[in-house]
């Protein structure tokens, strides 16, 4: 390729990092290039893995236009990321560059400092404890990317692969991400991460009245249940139960035992072939219209596009 324009993009393969995401990012911008050159696009994308266990970082000076801080399996990998390796980020970022996470990833940048007010996204099983560490950022774990201009966050464990599509019609063009896409064999359309999110109520709260009505919420989801009748079970007051409900499981009542039914809901759609008509009733919904709505609102499909995205049943 001649008279190219060249990005250069240093992918940082920290203690514990997933490797599938490191190697892969790489493999990604090459095949990128190789469509890049069957479209005469005059684009390269020049990557570098970058060894942040090398004894100084200060050495590589931050010339590189990204930066990805891939995912991680390890916690103590990205619970406490040393004191020199943030110090690097955050002159990287000041020096221009673009600075990207995935997933656990955003442990290591939000500890920069970086993502202050801002509206970042990681995995929706680490959102709880990304937002509770550093309440500081705006998290939107619905969102499988958020791009901020300056800064890139992406969420789940895979979501690499997002993340390498978005920098590649960012810096190239969407046409290429497109045939990129295509040739991997990955979805390039419009989608979410709560398509995927799991809802996992929280139990460890220590209050043993709201802790009692969960366990009656989830043996009797599909009963009709009123506040009233779960604040009588919880031996309190009204406005008390429902203060202390919101506090120990971040939701209100109505909402909890929403998201309790959505939940079975996408269990009888992906384990069974019963009529989506009959999982509504099942789980607690007399009128198919309100049953598809709290489905929508929470999933972001409706129950049929959600059938047609996780199972082969017709």
């Amino acid at each position: 390729m001649h008279n190219n324009k060249q990005v250069r993009i240093g992918i940082l393969n920290y203690p514990g990092c997933l490797q599938s995401a490191v190697f892969g990012l790489s493999e990604l911008f090459e095949l990128a290039n190789r469509i890049g050159q069957q479209e005469d696009s005059n684009i390269e994308f020049d990557t570098s893995i970058i060894l942040s266990t090398e004894d100084s970082l200060e050495s590589k000076h931050p010339h590189y236009q990204v930066l990805v801080i891939p995912p991680s399996l390890d916690e103590q990998a990205y619970q406490a990321p040393p004191g020199d390796l943030c110090a690097w980020i955050v002159s990287a970022h000041q020096a221009g560059t673009l600075i990207c996470s995935a997933c656990a990833g955003a442990f290591i940048l939000a500890a920069t400092g970086l993502l202050d007010a801002r509206e970042v996204t990681t995995h929706w099983g680490l959102a709880e404890k990304l937002s509770s560490r550093f309440p500081a950022l705006v998290l939107n774990s619905e969102r499988i990317l958020v791009n901020d201009g300056d800064i890139i966050t992406a969420g789940g464990i895979m979501s690499w692969v997002d993340l390498g599509l978005e920098l590649v019609a960012q810096f190239s063009h969407p046409s290429i991400m497109r045939q990129l896409g295509k040739s991997m064999v990955v979805d390039t359309g419009e989608r979410e991460q709560r398509y995927y999110t799991r809802f996992i109520p929280k139990r460890g709260h220590g209050d043993q009245a709201v802790l009692k009505v969960q366990q009656y919420i989830q043996i009797n989801f599909h009963r009709p249940i009123s506040v009233a009748r779960l604040s009588e079970m919880s031996f309190l007051a009204e406005r008390t139960f429902l203060r202390r409900f919101v506090k120990a499981t971040g939701l209100k009542p109505i909402e909890y035992l929403q998201r309790a039914r959505i939940q079975k809901a996408c269990d009888l759609i992906e384990s069974s072939t019963a009529s989506i008509e009959s999982i509504a009733n099942k789980v607690g919904y007399e009128d198919i219209s309100a049953f598809r709505k709290v489905f929508i609102r929470i999933t972001g499909l409706t129950p049929r596009d959600f059938r047609r995205r996780f199972t082969r049943a017709p």
